[in-house]
């Protein structure tokens, strides 16, 4: 994806700078884009705001669990007798899947051996 857009705005350098001859919708074609996107990307190239690489690259997500939360669930889940879809229930702040893979990751799912 980074290196379809990358081409893009090669060619819309290249015309903006007249060493290429193509119209904004041959530009369209050969990349894929839809031609409004083409015009889009050179109105950022124009304003100097082009980025290539998206803005939340390398950033921690909002919605990640602390250590201290994680260590919480696993002294919880280890002093119950519950089952984890109960325990889902009883915690009722994460969804199922992340108590699922937190318990997992340390190892407290039983599986059941015939």
């Amino acid at each position: 994806m980074k290196e379809k857009k990358a081409l893009a705005v090669k060619y819309i350098y290249d015309k903006l700078n007249k060493k290429s001859f193509l119209t904004y919708e041959e530009i369209a074609n050969i990349t894929g884009y839809h031609p409004k996107y083409i015009l889009r990307l050179k109105k950022e190239i124009l304003n100097g705001t082009i980025k290539l690489e998206h803005g939340n690259k390398n950033k921690e997500p909002v919605n990640k669990m602390s250590k201290e939360e994680e260590e919480k669930i696993v002294n919880l889940y280890r002093r119950s007798k519950a089952s984890v879809r109960q325990f889902c229930k009883f915690y009722n702040r994460r969804s199922y899947s992340c108590i699922y893979n937190i318990l997992k990751k340390h190892n407290l799912l039983h599986n059941k051996e015939n």
